[in-house]
């Protein structure tokens, strides 16, 4: 049937054939909870009155933001998440092990999954054809404890997106571009859903970065169809049998579509404090901006290509004196690979601090706040005032490249400048 791919893969949750603006209740494949936002998720599930959790083995605990705890309080929330998994039989993922987002891609999600997570980039999931979205706390325990949720379906935007990008050009570069197009509301309870030759072709490392941030435009979800990039990704992770192709319905089926060609794109950052205040690094804006900190990691850009990124460019080179870098892999298997492969040693050898995986400094609890009135580039998803710890300080968003470029040179730098 023709439809958008978020209306076909509630359609199947349903059981019915649904379109957007419908309210529905849907079967829930994968449910999520990370250490922040679990602990009120169990108290809600007690205080409703739930006994079990409806399929333990499909329901997930991450401890990944506050890894290891830097207070007794979190220490302590991490205790509650330990308790509930074990008298519920839920599968918990301990300090280390890494970012839920990651994990979650990695290990369990397929094509056609519903996916409801108690933290906003959920959304990521959609890097394998998935509808995942975040939900809220109580929300989520209601989904753990009866196996389904309701929602309203949404509305779908199509972006149609061909060329290929320039050298120094990347996944990232494209979402900061499509969220200054949008603004920070331009997506909001949308279905972002990408297609043509350049998301055909995108590997599902780089779709990721694209699905995560389709929240920051207000968006219930962001989606790619699952084709063989998607099958061989799976394959990767040795899960070649979970892969089920979902494609897209007809340009028609959409609320509207906006094509552009991605070999016009330049380097992209979102300058301080919004999202969407994006410009090219190359504008005015951005010259001579001096950078105190640099964090190459998070759920939106820690994987092994955007570590590998960073380590061309910083290969035989040494992180500007006045920068501190800080790398952290979104996944075990990311840092592990990251060993193998020897890009963690090019890193370390350029003056990286690399820290076990996790979320970092992302949310500003620890592994790496700022000082009052410095400036941090970072490859993560949000620059809001203060989220990294300090309202008194400035995050620049950009890609692993930009980043990297601008650890070596202590400014803000166009990363062409040294490929």
């Amino acid at each position: 049937m023709a439809a958008t791919l978020a209306e076909k893969i509630v359609g199947l949750h349903a059981k019915r054939r649904v379109k957007a603006g419908d309210f529905v209740l849907v079967s829930v494949d994968k449910a999520a909870l990370q250490d922040t936002t679990g602990p009120l998720a169990v108290k809600q599930f007690n205080e409703l009155g739930f006994k079990r959790v409806k399929n333990p083995k499909d329901c997930f605990i991450f401890l990944d933001h506050c890894a290891p705890c830097p207070t007794k309080e979190q220490a302590n929330d991490h205790i509650v998440l330990r308790n509930f998994a074990g008298k519920q039989g839920v599968r918990i993922h301990e300090v280390g092990e890494g970012v839920i987002h990651q994990l979650l891609l990695e290990r369990y999600l397929k094509p056609g999954d519903v996916v409801v997570g108690s933290d906003s980039h959920t959304c990521m999931g959609g890097a394998l054809g998935c509808f995942a979205t975040g939900m809220g706390s109580t929300d989520v325990a209601v989904a753990m404890a009866l196996g389904k949720t309701w929602l309203r379906v949404p509305e779908a935007i199509d972006f149609h997106m061909t060329g290929r990008l320039k050298k120094g050009v990347h996944a990232k570069d494209v979402i900061l571009y499509i969220l200054g197009l949008l603004g920070s509301d331009g997506a909001s309870y949308k279905s972002m859903e990408f297609s043509g030759s350049f998301a055909g072709n995108l590997p599902v490392e780089e779709r990721a970065v694209m699905s995560n941030m389709a929240v920051e435009a207000g968006a219930k979800c962001g989606i790619f169809p699952s084709d063989k990039n998607t099958k061989k990704f799976l394959k990767e992770m040795d899960r070649g049998k979970d892969f089920v192709e979902i494609k897209p319905g007809c340009e028609e089926d959409y609320e509207k579509t906006l094509s552009f060609d991605v070999s016009r794109l330049e380097p992209m950052v979102a300058l301080p404090h919004t999202v969407d205040n994006v410009k090219p690094v190359s504008d005015r804006a951005c010259r001579n901006i001096k950078v105190d900190q640099v964090f190459l990691g998070s759920c939106t850009n820690g994987r092994l290509a955007d570590l590998e990124i960073a380590a061309k460019i910083l290969k035989g080179k040494k992180v500007h004196k006045n920068v501190r870098l800080i790398v952290v892999p979104a996944s075990r298997k990311v840092y592990l690979d990251g060993m193998q492969k020897g890009i963690l040693k090019t890193l370390v050898e350029a003056g990286a601090a690399v820290q076990n995986p996790g979320c970092g400094p992302c949310l500003g609890i620890h592994q790496g706040a700022l000082g009052d009135n410095e400036v941090c580039v970072a490859t993560s998803n949000r620059n809001f005032k203060g989220r990294m710890g300090n309202p008194k300080s400035e995050i620049i968003l950009a890609s692993p490249a930009t980043a990297a470029a601008s650890a070596l040179k202590g400014v803000l730098t166009d990363p062409r400048e040294v490929l």
